[in-house]
Order: C-alpha cells, then structure tokens, then sequence
C-alpha cells in the first residue's frame, strides 16, 4: 500500500499513519551502509559509531524511562523489543512496560491478563484489539506474554483516536476539558519537530490537490494538526510518568518504565522525550530498530541513543500487496485521498473520497486496518469492502492477482 505520507504512527489524523515509523531518509544518492547486522550503533557522529551492547543495555536499565521503537507491521522490529526488554528485566526486576496500542480505558483489562485471570483470547476481545489497534495480534502477543509470564505491569498509554481527530480539527483550545481525557497542556513542539510536522502537513495538501503556496504555519489546519500530535505525545508521557508511580515499591523505589511505540514519537527526542522532560522526568533512553541496509546518510546524529540492525531477510518471496492509495481517518472510516493511476485500487474501481466503513466485514477505524488486511491477503484471493460514496453505501471486492 503507498501511502505519500511519511508518518507511521500518526494521522491527519491518519494519513501520518505510516511513516513516522520509519527514521530519517537518505540523502540522495546515498547507498553506503555502515551497519553490522545484529549489533548496536550510536548515531552522534559524522558516521555511527559501533557500541557495546551489553554495555549499552546495562546504562540503559539504570534510567528511569526507556522508549522503544518500532514500526508497527515489522515482525522483526518486535522481536529486537523482546530481547531488549528481557535483557532490561534481567538488570532490573522492578519494571513495567507500555504501550501505545491501548487507550487507557482498557488499563483494567490489562491488570487482568498480567494477573493470569484472562485467557489470550479473552485479553484480546476485552481489550478491543481489532478496535483499538488491528494490526495482526501475532506481532505483539510475544510481547504480552512475556509480561504475563514474568507479571510484569502493563500500562495502557495512549487516548482515544475520536480525541486526537477532534484536537486536529478544532485545536486544543476548542475541544472541552471534559473531552480531554486528562491530558494536560503540552510542551511547545521543538522547532525542528514543527518543520517535520508542517513538511507532512505540506504533503498531505498536495494529496488533496491543495497548492504548497496555500499552505502557511499560521493556517489553523496546521496549527491544529500540531495540537493533535502534541496532545498525542503528551498523553503518553503522562501516562508513563503515572504509571510508575502507580507501581513504586513500599520503599518508595520506582521502576523503570520501558514504553513501546511507533518510531515517530521517539525519534530525534522530539515527541514523547520531549513531553517527559517537561514534565520533570530527565532520565531518559531512546533506542530504536533500523534495517541492516540502512544508509548511513539516514543515520544523522541525534536519531536516537542507539539504534540496532535488524538483519534484512533475504527471501524470495513477492512483496506484500499493495492497493496504491493515500489515506486519511475520517470520523466515517477511513478515506481515500488519492489513487495511484494503474494500481489495484484504480483497477477495483476505489475512487478518491471514497470512505472506506469495513474490511472483510470488520469495522475499518484507521488507516492502520486497511493495511493490516491488505498485507496479509493472499495471492489470488478476494478482500470484500464497504464504502461510503456520496452519501450512498457501496460493497465492493478487490481481487489480488496470482503471486508468480
């Protein structure tokens, strides 16, 4: 699926879903690698500098906070998770975990599986998965069985998407304390994570066939967009600042708090770091995975305490299908902002604003769904849609080709 945005966790409300979890891009031209598959680097150079993993893992778990990236489909990039939280937990016992892909709601249902009281599909159809987060569950179960088995607490982060869309569209001023979820105000967005934030509000303009030069800071399409993502990134960091006080020992000691979450809001310490700081909390690590082929032109300094290379599959199988759409949530579904003439999606007949309610009979939240589902269809198989047209209801099938 293509997606023009260059976001991976967050959304306009949506269309930013999928890049930031992805670092920095290369520079063009820019083909050298600098990485030793499976090993740790530091990005606070000219090139990234190799590092001791068994000693950055020791500093690691004196902090108070460890953020964890990840983008959210790679297999691999929770695998790199759990081996650093076992290795964190085998330094310092006294540890909880969380996670972005649970609004805090769910935070009982959470406390009921650490506790051994729910089975894994009772867990997964208390806490909403296919609502809350839908991507497929086998990539984070692993995760949650490891705090399970270890009973480690589990903290629920994140806030209900219904606010971060309405903060998008009214600002933070305009939507109701009692809307707000208690999250308080955020930390102003650091410069550079406001160029980044208004390059993707650049982007997601032209998807829409609005004109650049329109485009101003001051626009409060913009100025809301970046309420929204701050909002965002300071729940989270309310919630991890709460949650280990929440679990402090009778001595008063708190835990270390390992958080996992899309890279967006880890990289270059501008999201949710950014808000921790604000809020008191200094001590603080950032680590994160990136493929072993990496340039090292997307490597820039600052990117992270360190990151790790994910050794790159060498397989020859075909790539995940892809509808060829750029997408946005909408309070209906999710929406087409555009369709890549000759893709799948031109062929099956899906159409720009179109809103897209179901997938495969399921209810279509986030961008996130429709990509889940897209990637994990079979060759030669057919996906049935349900969309809003124009006020009219249209079911539709799109048909994969045969994999050759």
């Amino acid at each position: 699926m293509s997606l023009r945005s260059r976001f991976g966790a967050f959304a306009l409300v949506g269309t930013v879903a999928a890049s930031l979890a992805a670092p920095a891009f290369a520079q063009a031209g820019d083909a050298s690698q600098c990485l030793v598959p499976g090993g740790w680097a530091r990005a606070d150079g000219v090139a990234p500098q190799v590092v001791d993993g068994a000693g950055l893992l020791a500093a690691m778990a004196q902090r108070a906070v460890v953020l964890l990236g990840e983008q959210h489909d790679d297999m691999d990039h929770h695998r790199w998770q759990l081996q650093t939280l076992a290795a964190l937990h085998a330094q310092r016992a006294h540890l909880v975990i969380g996670f972005e892909m649970f609004p805090r709601r769910v935070q009982p249902v959470l406390d009921r599986w650490v506790a051994g009281e729910l089975t894994e599909s009772e867990f997964l159809a208390q806490s909403e998965w296919n609502k809350v987060w839908s991507m497929p569950a086998e990539l984070y179960l692993p995760l949650f069985h490891f705090a399970r088995i270890n009973r480690i607490p589990m903290l629920a982060l994140n806030i209900e998407p219904t606010l971060t869309r309405a903060i998008a569209e009214k600002g933070w001023a305009g939507v109701s304390e009692a809307q707000r979820e208690g999250v308080g105000q955020a930390a102003a967005a650091l410069a550079a994570y406001e160029d980044f934030l208004f390059e993707i509000h650049e982007q997601h303009a032209l998807a829409r066939g609005k004109s650049a030069a329109k485009t101003a800071r001051s626009d409060a399409g913009f100025r809301n967009f970046v309420d929204s993502q701050l909002a965002w990134d300071r729940a989270m960091a309310e919630a991890v600042v709460a949650g280990r006080q929440r679990h402090a020992s009778a001595d008063g000691a708190l835990p270390l708090a390992v958080a996992i979450m899309g890279n967006g809001h880890v990289r270059y310490g501008h999201g949710v770091a950014h808000q921790l700081r604000d809020l008191g909390e200094h001590s603080i690590g950032q680590l994160m995975p990136v493929g072993a082929d990496t340039a090292c032109g997307e490597l820039s300094a600052g990117l992270a305490d360190a990151v790790f290379a994910v050794p790159v599959a060498r397989q020859s199988a075909p790539p995940p299908p892809r509808l060829g759409v750029a997408l946005e949530e909408h309070a209906k579904g999710v929406r087409i902002a555009e369709v890549t003439p000759g893709s799948l999606a031109q062929r099956s007949g899906l159409r720009p604003d179109d809103i897209i309610t179901e997938v495969a009979g399921k209810p279509a939240k986030r961008p996130l769904h429709l990509i889940a589902a897209v990637r994990l269809q079979p060759g030669g198989t057919w996906l049935p849609l349900k969309l809003q047209r124009g006020g009219e209801s249209v079911e539709m099938v799109v048909r994969f080709p045969v994999e050759r």
